[in-house]
């Protein structure tokens, strides 16, 4: 593996600069001179007493644990559709109803308006070989390369000329199709051939219709019914490192309280997911998700599923595990890459994202490491699950939501203080620059170490 540091050695612009020319002139300034915060000198151990003891109203669209920890910290709910401090709610309703509503001062909600430049699979795609344009034609291949953490990928069936011409270039290699704006492994399926790829756009399963082309952007796919479901294709990751001869990912929790500028914490607690079945590049197992995907919606289906046991591991488990077997410089090395990874794909956004101080995000990143230990970005989820299949998934998810709303501070805890350096589990990693450990001359990242309270 070679070196990394956690930034590319760039901050993010500020909204001055935000156009396609002094936005690259900017990034090179900082490029010559990076700025970095010293994590450990903004830490608030101990809130100070609510400045109001009035509950905070709070509105939801499902009642997973993220209500549960609201009524946990004594929030209560409300019916109104305007009279509430917070509102959990869904992409569906941000999407039909953010635009047309005004927010008062208090108010926060737990999306970005086009959170789907980021989620949306093809939209990612897009702005990634955007950045990785940009990177070249200003910097070099070296510094674009840090954004070549997405493996090959075109979008179907816009690209579908475009993919043939790379399948031609490499006969039988192995291709993964996903739909842009569908979640937990739906509609996914492996291809080894392009005829493969005429059956699938004759299938009238994956027709568009306004709703399954992606809730994100319905109002771009009205009169495409009889058009193929959008699909990305990418080059399949046929060489996954393997831990008891089984697949896994990895789910991380990111926080972005701001994209102008671009603020990011990172939750040190998240988990891997296991397949069921061991992995295999076998012809014949090609159509087997239960050895391809680790969605646990899939998992779950799968004849040796265990209810009590699931198919999870904490990520600081996983990393105990890969010290065992690598030296700790590697696995530090690995786990920094991780997290250069999850910020340069929100630099790779942030140009066209709608910065609004009512909204935040948590997300849920998957990444993949191959057995050379290099890790690739799978998707980004908007709503990552929240529901819990175990008690340890539970205590995990709510844990960290509750360190969520910890870091928003609806109600009004702390002050003085913009964005503190550690909250709860969550570190920040990026503050309109790269956030640097104190009194450390190499960055490591801390994803997978123990959250001391």
């Amino acid at each position: 593996m070679s070196d990394v540091t956690l930034d590319p050695r760039q901050r993010a612009p500020s909204p001055a600069v935000v156009g396609p020319t002094n936005k690259v002139a900017q990034l090179k300034g900082y490029l010559e001179n990076p700025a970095l915060i010293q994590r450990d000198s903004l830490i608030s151990i101990t809130p100070t007493p609510a400045v109001s003891s009035a509950p905070i109203r709070f509105r939801k669209s499902l009642r997973t644990t993220v209500y549960e920890v609201m009524r946990d910290r004594g929030w209560k709910e409300t019916d109104s559709e305007s009279d509430w401090d917070f509102f959990w709610a869904d992409v569906h309703w941000v999407h039909e109803m953010f635009d047309h509503i005004y927010l008062s001062e208090n108010q926060k909600i737990n999306h970005f308006r086009n959170h789907y430049e980021l989620t949306r699979k093809d939209l990612l795609v897009k702005n990634v070989k955007r950045m990785i344009k940009t990177m070249e034609k200003e910097y070099g291949k070296v510094e674009a390369a840090k954004f070549e953490f997405i493996s090959t990928s075109y979008v179907l069936p816009q690209e579908h000329a475009l993919f043939q011409e790379e399948f031609k270039r490499n006969p039988g290699s192995t291709w993964i199709m996903k739909p842009v704006g569908k979640a937990q492994g739906k509609g996914i399926f492996l291809i080894n051939k392009m005829s493969q790829i005429s059956q699938w756009r004759k299938d009238p399963r994956v027709k568009a219709t306004s709703k399954g082309v992606s809730s994100q952007s319905d109002e771009n796919e009205k009169g495409r019914d009889e058009a193929p479901e959008a699909y990305i294709v990418q080059r399949y990751i046929d060489n996954p490192y393997l831990i008891g001869g089984k697949k896994f990912d990895i789910r991380i929790y990111v926080l972005v309280t701001s994209y102008y500028p671009l603020v990011v914490y990172i939750h040190r607690n998240g988990f891997c997911r296991f397949s069921n079945y061991h992995f295999t590049m076998n012809v014949k197992d090609i159509s087997n998700l239960y050895i391809h995907a680790t969605n646990v919606a899939i998992q779950k289906t799968a004849p040796k599923y265990d209810s009590e046991k699931g198919c999870k591991w904490l990520l600081r488990n996983l990393k105990l595990y890969l010290l065992s077997k690598h030296d700790s410089n590697t696995i530090d090395e690995l786990f920094t890459e991780m997290e250069a990874l999850i910020v340069r794909s929100l630099m790779a956004v942030q140009k066209v994202m709608i910065n609004d101080k009512h909204c935040f995000e948590l997300y849920g990143y998957d990444i993949l490491i191959d057995n050379n230990l290099k890790p690739w970005l799978l998707e980004v989820n908007a709503s990552p699950s929240l529901t819990s299949e175990t008690q340890f998934d539970y205590e995990l998810k709510h844990s960290m939501l509750n360190d969520t709303f910890d870091v928003i501070d609806l109600e009004k805890k702390v002050s003085g203080v913009k964005n503190r350096t550690r909250v709860g589990g969550f570190d920040l990693v990026y503050n309109d620059g790269p956030v640097k450990h104190e009194r450390t001359s190499n960055y490591i990242s801390y994803l997978g170490k123990n959250i001391i309270k």
